[in-house]
């Protein structure tokens, strides 16, 4: 299992748009993907959970992943991030 915390730093969170390309990245692993806020641990594939943490700027959030491919798994994620979702 691979865990690595992240602070969200685009100006919307993980709302709407930047949500569908972290869940669009999570699903081309493998592996189990979560995504973890405060105590909430939601799975990183899907839309509504995703959106149901309610991330905004400034959030630290923990990205797990566990699988065949879960080191990628979670630096894609990281690397997603810090890139601001492309925005």
């Amino acid at each position: 299992m691979v865990i690595r915390s992240i602070t969200v730093q685009n100006s919307v969170g993980l709302h709407a748009r930047p949500a569908t390309y972290f869940i669009q990245e999570a699903n081309k692993y493998k592996s189990t993907v979560s995504v973890k806020k405060d105590q909430r641990k939601v799975n990183a594939k899907s839309l509504l959970g995703v959106l149901s943490l309610g991330v905004v700027q400034g959030m630290t959030v923990e990205i797990e992943a566990e699988g065949p491919d879960e080191s990628e798994a979670v630096e894609g994620l990281v690397n997603l991030i810090e890139k601001g979702f492309t925005e």
